[in-house]
């Protein structure tokens, strides 16, 4: 069972935020726009041979086994990225929308590096690939349907990183760079490798300072005894902190150890509304750093036999203090302490032409939260609950190639879960297919089943105030769902890809809006849907002019629906088209020139997330980037996104007594100036290849 990762970096109104964006973007973009951007073909330089001249096309993409193997270095070759998370935005059926990555046609992804799953928090990872150099990136490996030996279920982007051997030497690269939105945030990072003998050794260390703004605009206009009541509010929103992250790697043989964690300092927040209400701010504060460390230990043996586990600890202690105007309201202390712990053991054989694995999992975390009021008059009452989760896996999968040029995967995992509020057990299987006779056409089928666990903060039932009107509350009662993806691919000459795909979420949740009817009180409370339903095309096209202009055209059709009997006292049944397009775009002068330049369009037409519509949304988004001083070693980066800031959309609910209008103001657009230099190369030479659910917020 995959845990849900959670942002580490969560504070009370992060609950409400992360709410209300991921209605507004993260949900739009996770359905929607899962449908992504890409970029141009990797053209070999032309290569002269007395008088004649021979021209390739590297293949952008690959298929084995029912995986996508991609040449994203050679696809961002010329973009103003310096980073694999900047990167991966680029490859077929992937978007990252302000450093969150969905995959086209699948309800979730799960990032993994060198085929190991990392098990960190989601905002853990992020960091680590945004500190990790572009120049590190082998290929990348999209699995639709991950076999069970990758212990995870879904979908995956598998990163791949060169291997450095002992001829590199020492070989890294430092960045520094500054971010102006609203507000100005800056951060700088080291990333380096190391071999000598046996050993291996691998740093990635960033520090930034970080401040951002947003704004929201409501009009509720509320029912309650009879009467009609219009409730205006402006809220803004201002958070900061002090972020520092490490990730460092040591391998002997056969034999790897790694840590990686994050400590966030100097974590503050403030909401500040004005409306018909009054004027109200909610003041948020970190009493001790945010502190995530996680240990992992791995090892394969000779026979086929690997053997690991991993060990996380994460804590944080959060204070709320809600005022109107000077008056004070209320104040809340909120704490989470969460220790877990990872045992698997994996068996592969390789029969003839058969493949065959199989293995076995255990996972156990306990989960000590609590929220205390220092209000004792308040109607909300304190806890303070352990809840422990154990989770035990076994599986078992074959793979195959055949000389007609059918090639799979096929595996089948048996999950039993408990918790204090329910056990049961799951089967979860796995297909992944690719079938060519040509490179020309390649025909890839996947299909896989998982099942998506609550956070653990809201079993726990807390609640977190807004103001006066606006409350978000826990659902101890939250089930779990099952989720069914299914995918079928096309790839024309290696570099075209059409998608056709279909999600399904029994039981599916959502958390949105709700305007009680016995009192005036708006609810966000998350709760279980009959389902939500997805099917659409994504099709991918690179194309362009010789070196001098490269593009991707990327355009998704879909139908969403989303049916609830019970969305709290009413119900709903709503569906929608939507179509999301964009078309990105590079530019050099000359085929060796140190300058190159990016120009990229998106589109999102009106959607919907759950009983909300939400309006069309577009945005302009333009770089550049310069290589410069010997051999290049220095690279200067220019990015400005959502230029005319308009990628925030509006939320309308209309429905029944529901009567709700949300408009997002955040500063999307912003300037990022980055310089990077690169020492002893840092292109390690190609080697073998080692092989959420936290917070007090949402």
């Amino acid at each position: 069972m995959q845990i849900q990762n959670v942002s580490v970096d969560n504070f009370a109104d992060e609950k409400i935020a992360a709410m209300k964006k991921a209605v507004l973007f993260i949900t739009i973009l996770h359905s929607v726009v899962s449908y992504a951007q890409t970029e141009s073909p990797d053209t070999i330089s032309a290569r002269q041979l007395n008088e004649v001249v021979v021209k390739g096309e590297k293949p952008q993409v690959r298929g084995e086994d029912g995986i996508m193997v991609v040449d994203l270095p050679g696809i961002v070759q010329d973009k103003p990225v310096t980073n694999i998370l900047e990167a991966l935005g680029y490859m077929p059926g992937v978007t990252n929308n302000n450093g969150m990555i969905w995959l086209a046609g699948a309800s979730d992804v799960t990032i993994i590096i060198n085929g190991e799953l990392t098990n960190m928090p989601l905002q853990n990872l992020y960091q680590l690939l945004y500190t990790t150099p572009v120049d590190r990136l082998k290929n990348v490996e999209i699995m639709y349907s991950a076999p069970a030996k990758y212990h995870v279920n879904g979908a995956v982007i598998n990163v791949v990183l060169k291997t450095p051997t002992p001829l590199d030497g020492l070989q890294g690269q430092v960045r520094a760079g500054y971010n102006q939105a609203h507000y100005g945030s800056y951060g700088g990072g080291l990333a380096a490798t190391y071999a000598v003998k046996d050993w291996t050794f691998d740093l990635n260390y960033g520090l930034s300072r970080t401040k951002s703004w947003s704004r929201e605009e409501t009009w509720s206009n509320h029912l309650h005894s009879g009467e009609r009541t219009l409730i205006e509010d402006d809220m803004r929103r201002i958070r900061q902190n002090w972020s520092n992250t490490i990730f460092a790697s040591a391998s002997w043989k056969a034999l790897n150890i790694t840590y990686n964690g994050q400590l966030i300092s100097d974590s503050k927040s403030w909401g500040l509304s004005s409306g018909t209400l009054g004027n109200y701010t909610n003041a948020y504060k970190m009493l001790s750093p945010v502190g995530y460390h996680n240990i992992a230990l791995r090892y394969t043996a000779p026979c086929g036999t690997t053997i690991g586990g991993d060990y996380t600890a994460y804590s944080e202690n959060r204070s709320q203090s809600l005022f109107k105007d000077t008056d004070y309201l209320l104040g809340s202390e909120n704490r989470q302490s969460i220790n877990r712990c990872h045992i698997y053991i994996d068996q592969q054989h390789q029969i003839g032409k058969w493949q065959l694995n199989y293995g076995a999992e255990y996972q156990h975390s306990r989960d000590h939260s609590s929220q205390s009021y220092a209000d004792l008059s308040t109607v909300n009452p304190d806890f303070d609950d352990i809840l422990t989760e154990d989770v035990a896996g076994f599986y078992a999968g074959t793979q195959r190639s055949f000389d007609l040029g059918l090639s799979f995967n096929l595996s089948a995992k048996g999950e039993y879960y408990h918790n204090k509020y329910q056990h049961n057990w799951n089967f979860i299987p796995q297909l992944g297919a690719t079938y060519y006779k040509t490179p020309k056409s390649i025909f890839q089928l996947n299909f896989n089943t998982r099942r998506i666990y609550p956070s653990y903060w809201e079993l726990h039932g807390g609640t977190s105030h807004i103001n006066e009107y606006s409350t978000v509350i826990g659902n101890p009662e939250l089930q779990p769902y099952l989720q069914y993806d299914a995918q079928f691919n096309y790839i024309l000459r290696q570099k075209y890809v059409a998608t056709l795909y279909l999600q399904y979420g029994d039981k599916a949740t959502v958390q949105l809006p709700y305007q009680s009817p016995d009192a005036l009180n708006l609810i966000y409370q998350t709760i279980n849907m009959n389902y939500e339903r997805i099917v659409g095309l994504n099709l991918y096209a690179p194309f362009g002019l010789s070196y001098i202009w490269n593009a991707t055209a990327t355009a998704n059709v879909m139908n969403r629906r989303a049916k609830a009997d019970h969305f709290h006292d009413i119900s709903f049944d709503n569906s929608k088209w939507i179509f999301y397009g964009s078309l990105s775009n590079s530019f050099k002068f000359s085929r060796n020139s140190p300058l190159s330049i990016s120009l990229d369009f998106s589109y999102i037409s009106p959607s919907l997330q759950g009983i909300a519509d939400m309006s069309g949304i577009w945005r302009i988004d333009a770089g550049a980037k310069w290589q410069f001083g010997k051999q290049r070693t220095c690279e200067l980066d220019l990015k400005a996104d959502d230029i005319f800031n308009t990628w925030s959309p509006t939320m309308t609910i209309r429905h029944a007594a529901q009567d709700y209008r949300m408009k997002v103001r955040d500063m999307t657009h912003n300037l990022k100036l980055t310089f990077i230099w690169r020492f002893n190369g840092f292109k390690p030479k190609d080697s073998s290849i080692d092989t959420s659910r936290f917070g007090t917020g949402k």
